[in-house]
């Protein structure tokens, strides 16, 4: 009779979950993060010898924030309190003060950490400070946003900020091995490890959350249970890679896809436009970015850049997801690989520079309207030289910025796209002012 346990059998209640199981106990069982843990590092040389300081940890989910705030507290000999600021209010963050107050009253540590610290409003975040000055408890806060923004600066001021990485793919197969030993009797192949390692999208957490589930699901095949690549559809439709609709990561996404356009990378663009619409973003924003990309990247060097632009919103617009999507998908090609110019986006910026500078100038009097006999009569419109009457439709030498501010160029057309023949002419108009002006010194 085998009395062996069935390990592959689904989990009972009372089990802890495998991640639970497999937290790491020392600094060496911690996956990733070799650029802060690694040997002579000091964070490292800190938690080893006791002398830790408060700090925050940041840096994505299911990267050991909460795991390495208990191995402080496990090195330290230390009580470990944990509060979470999704759930905590100023109620709980006295408790748990007092209770650091109670053990250094019997000359013990006290760790207290603090996950998703930037939620805690200004108040919230003030009211650790004078805890963390006295030395009455190690402050550790966990974010996922940076710091520089979440955390206020009194706060900030008297942390360290440590910033924990996204695991490697190689550290989670690891892992993933690792996890294997608890079924012994369950069949896992190399290629199903390192296929959950990578829908895992460098969470740990996830990772062994997506294995514990796949044996779930093929607890039923008893002896026979065998953990191999037919599983990996079936798990990836449960997993989604991480983008955060409204914290940092979401500006860094967007930056890369408006960076990959002004290199004139179409599938790069491409690649982030499918990474942002996958994680939820609203399309309506993505189609704004890229009437601004249209302006500001290149402008005139290919005029039609915008109007493709504003054509792509109402398309979206119209139709929606996902058949809108194609729309934003093929003006971002066309965004990539259109002719770049910010000259007219640099010409602006000196233009409401030089507005700021030069104050409340009056309009030239010729410059100006004469609608009524007054008006006329006090010299509105005088001397002023219709366009279309000259040659060329140009009035050479004609002025047109008040007397105040000396010839200025503010735009400077590039050698590329449509802005190249702009260039052109501009050269020949500016040509013809020079000889107007040099005629008018003459007389």
């Amino acid at each position: 009779m085998n009395n062996e346990p069935d390990l592959f059998a689904v989990s009972q209640p009372e089990q802890e979950p495998l991640a639970a199981r497999l937290r790491p106990q020392t600094l060496d069982e911690v996956v990733g993060q070799g650029h802060l843990l690694g040997p002579g590092k000091p964070l490292r040389h800190a938690i080893e010898s006791g002398s830790v300081h408060s700090f925050v940890l940041w840096g994505p989910p299911g990267v050991g924030k909460t795991t390495l705030a208990r191995l402080v507290s496990i090195y330290s000999d230390a009580l470990f309190l944990q509060l979470s600021a999704v759930f905590s209010g100023v109620k709980d963050i006295r408790a748990a003060i007092d209770q650091a107050k109670d053990a250094r009253a019997r000359q013990r540590k006290a760790v207290l950490f603090v996950d998703e610290v930037h939620r805690f409003n200004k108040s919230q975040q003030d009211a650790f400070l004078p805890y963390i000055e006295d030395g009455t408890i190690c402050f550790i806060g966990a974010t996922t946003e940076n710091p520089s923004f979440e955390v206020n600066n009194a706060l900030l001021s008297r942390l360290r900020v440590y910033r924990l990485q996204s695991i490697e793919l190689l550290a989670l197969t690891a892992l993933l091995e690792r996890a294997s030993g608890f079924y012994p009797r369950l069949h896992v192949t190399e290629s199903f490890l390192s296929g959950v390692a990578s829908l895992a999208d460098g969470d740990a957490r996830q990772s062994l959350n997506l294995f514990e589930l796949a044996v779930e699901m093929v607890a039923a095949q008893g002896e026979r249970a065998v953990l191999d690549d037919s599983l990996l559809s079936r798990l990836a439709a449960t997993s989604a890679q991480r983008f955060d609709k409204r914290g940092e990561a979401f500006y860094d996404f967007i930056s890369a896809l408006h960076k990959s356009i002004r290199g004139s990378d179409p599938d790069a663009a491409l690649y982030w436009l499918a990474r942002m619409l996958e994680g939820g973003c609203d399309p309506i924003y993505i189609a704004r970015r890229a009437i601004r990309i249209a302006s500001e990247d290149i402008g005139l060097a290919d005029p039609r850049a915008l109007q493709l632009a504003l054509d792509a919103t109402a398309v979206q617009e119209r139709l929606g997801s996902p058949e809108g999507e194609l729309a934003l998908a093929q003006l971002v090609v066309y965004l990539a690989c259109a002719a770049k110019s910010n000259a007219v986006y640099s010409a602006f910026t000196s233009a409401t520079k030089l507005a700021r500078e030069s104050g409340s100038l009056d309009v030239p009097l010729h410059l100006r309207n004469a609608p009524t006999r007054l008006m006329e009569e006090s010299g509105y419109g005088a001397g002023y030289r219709y366009a279309h009457d000259e040659a060329g439709a140009f009035a050479a030498g004609e002025r047109y910025f008040p007397p105040e501010i000396p010839p200025v160029t503010l735009y400077h057309p590039t050698d590329r796209g449509l802005e190249q023949q702009i260039a052109e002419k501009l050269r020949r108009l500016r040509a013809f002012n020079a000889e107007a002006e040099k005629k008018g010194s003459q007389r």
